[in-house]
C-alpha cells in the first residue's frame, strides 16, 4: 500500500497539540520520516519552572534508546573482527563473576544483546561518576540474582547492557562514552547527542515532570541515573537526531556504510528470540523490539526515565520512522502511544489497535492475587468482586535510601486476561493502558511469575 500523506503537515501539529493536551504534557515534539522528507512538530514548554518553547532540536533524556547505540558499536566491533557474537561474554571480560561460575562461562555476547542472558534488571548501585564506573559495575554483578538459564526466555536487563558496555571499553581500550562519541555521533554528525550533564545544560533540554496524588505537575530534579547505567540508558538527544539516527538503521544515511555495513544493520533487525504477550515487540532482534502491526514489520525501541519518555519507531519496508519525546510522567506513555498510532494509520494506513479482554472469572483471578518482584519494585495483584488490578509500586526501602527524587507510586491499574489457556492480559485503562503480559508457571502449574515490559516479577 502507498504511503497515505495528510492534506498538510498542519494536520500533525493539531494532533499534537491535541494529544498533549489531552493528556497534560508540558512539552511533546515529534519527528517523522517519509517519502524521502523530514517532518517535525512541537508543542509546550521544557519546563513549568522555567518555561521554554519546545522545539525539534531539544534535548531530552531518551533512557532506554539509547541501548540501540550501544548495539550498533558492538556490531562494528563484529565487523571489524574483534568480537564474536556467539563468544562467552568471559572472553571479552574474563573477570566478570556471577552467583553461578557455571552461567557466568556460559552467557554470550548475543544473550547479552537480546535479553536471554537470564540477569536479572539491574543492581541498584552506584558505582560513581570516574572513568571506573563501569568496571566497578561489572565487580558487583556478583550480587545480582539470575532468572534463567542462559538462551531459555527473554527478560528485560538492564545490568545486561551495562556489561555489554564494558565489553566496549576492554575491546577498545576507550571509555564507554569516547567508544560511542569517537565511533557513532561523531561520523553521524549527531553533535548535541551527548552523555555528559556539562554539556547538555548549554543547550536547550526538556526537564522531566511527576504528577502527584493531587493531579499537579511537579519538575524532577534528577537527568538521568548513575554513569555505569550509560550504555543502557543515559544518552540525551533531540527528535532531529534521533531522526538522523533512524535514517542511518534505514539506509538512508549518506556515509552509512563506512559506520556499519548494510547486512550488519539488517542482522540486528531479524528476530532471535521470541517475546509472548509483550506491547513492546513480537520477538527481539540484536537490541531492537521487532512487532508485526497491521501485517508490517517495525523495529524500534522505547526509553523512560526521571518524568521523560520517548519512542523511535522505524519501519523499513515503507522507509518510514518517527521519533517522539514527551516530558510527563506517567501520562507520557500513552500520549506517545496515541500520536504513533495517529502517524501509523494517517501516513501509512497502518492500524494498531488492542486486543479485548475476556469477561472477569473470579475463580481464575484468585490464583493470580499475590506480589510479584524484582530488586527495585512490586507488582501486587489485586482482585475485588469487579475485577482485576496490578498495583507497581518502587520498594520503600529504595524509595528511602535514594538521595535523588523518585518517581511517584500511581493508583493501581485495571487489568482484564486475554482469551485462550496462555495466561496473557492485558492492562485496561490508566497510563499503563495497552501494556500487555503475562503469568508465567512452574511444571506443576502453580504460578510463579508476573512478565510486564517485557521484564519479569518473580512470585514473592
Amino acid at each position: 500500500m502507498p504511503n497515505i500523506a495528510p492534506s498538510s503537515d498542519i494536520a500533525l501539529s493539531e494532533i499534537v497539540e491535541a494529544t498533549a493536551t489531552e493528556f497534560g504534557i508540558p512539552g511533546v515534539t515529534v519527528g517523522i520520516w517519509v517519502d524521502g522528507r523530514e517532518i517535525f512538530a512541537s508543542h509546550g514548554v521544557t519546563s513549568i519552572e522555567n518555561p521554554l518553547p519546545v522545539d525539534p532540536d531539544t534535548l531530552f533524556t531518551i533512557g532506554s534508546i539509547s541501548k540501540s547505540f550501544t548495539a550498533t558499536v558492538l556490531m562494528q566491533l563484529v565487523a571489524e573482527g574483534k568480537l564474536d557474537l556467539d563468544a562467552p561474554v568471559q572472553r571479552y571480560v574474563p573477570e566478570l563473576r556471577l552467583i553461578d561460575a557455571e552461567v557466568a562461562a556460559a552467557i554470550t555476547v548475543k544473550q547479552l544483546l537480546n535479553h536471554s542472558a537470564g540477569l536479572d534488571w539491574n543492581l541498584i548501585n552506584d558505582t560513581g561518576e570516574g572513568d571506573d564506573a563501569l568496571a566497578e559495575f561489572v565487580a558487583q554483578l556478583a550480587e545480582i540474582p539470575l532468572i534463567a538459564a542462559p538462551g531459555v526466555r527473554s527478560s528485560y536487563s538492564q545490568a545486561g547492557f551495562n556489561l555489554l558496555g564494558r565489553v566496549i571499553e576492554k575491546i577498545t581500550g576507550q571509555t564507554f562514552e569516547q567508544a560511542v562519541t569517537t565511533r557513532i555521533l561523531r561520523p553521524l554528525d549527531l553533535t548535541t547527542s551527548s552523555y555528559s550533564r556539562n554539556e547538555i545544560m548549554t543547550r536547550r533540554f526538556a526537564a522531566g515532570h511527576e504528577r502527584g496524588e493531587d493531579g499537579e505537575l511537579s519538575v524532577q530534579r534528577s537527568w538521568n541515573g548513575t554513569r555505569a547505567n550509560n550504555p543502557g540508558g543515559g544518552l540525551s538527544s533531540s527528535v532531529v537526531e534521533q531522526l538522523r539516527w533512524a535514517r542511518f538503521h534505514l539506509g538512508a544515511a549518506a556515509n552509512g556504510e563506512t559506520v556499519l555495513p548494510a547486512e550488519l544493520r539488517d542482522l540486528m533487525k531479524q528476530p532471535t528470540i521470541e517475546m509472548k504477550a509483550s506491547t513492546l515487540g513480537d520477538a527481539l532482534g540484536l537490541c531492537w523490539f521487532l512487532r508485526d502491526v497491521d501485517g508490517v514489520r517495525t523495529v524500534g525501541h522505547g526509553g523512560s526515565g526521571f518524568g521523560q519518555f520517548s519512542e523511535l519507531l522505524l519501519v523499513p519496508e515503507r522507509n518510514f520512522a518517527i521519533s517522539i519525546m514527551s516530558n510527563a510522567s506517567p501520562d507520557g506513555i500513552p500520549s506517545n502511544q496515541a500520536i504513533v498510532r495517529w502517524a501509523l494509520e494517517h501516513y501509512l494506513g497502518v492500524i494498531d489497535k488492542d486486543p479485548e479482554p475476556v469477561a472477569y472469572n473470579a475463580s481464575r483471578a484468585q490464583e493470580l492475587v499475590g506480589t510479584y518482584e524484582i530488586d527495585a519494585m512490586t507488582m501486587t495483584v489485586l482482585a475485588t468482586s469487579d475485577g482485576l488490578s496490578l498495583e507497581c509500586r518502587i520498594r520503600p526501602e529504595i524509595r528511602a535510601a535514594s538521595e535523588t527524587e523518585l518517581p511517584q507510586d500511581h493508583p493501581a491499574f485495571p487489568f482484564g486476561m486475554l482469551p485462550g489457556n496462555t495466561d496473557e492480559y492485558i492492562i485496561t485503562e490508566g497510563s499503563f493502558k495497552g501494556q500487555r503480559g503475562y503469568f508465567s508457571r512452574n511444571p506443576s502449574g502453580a504460578i510463579t511469575g508476573l512478565d510486564l515490559a517485557g521484564r519479569l516479577f518473580t512470585r514473592a
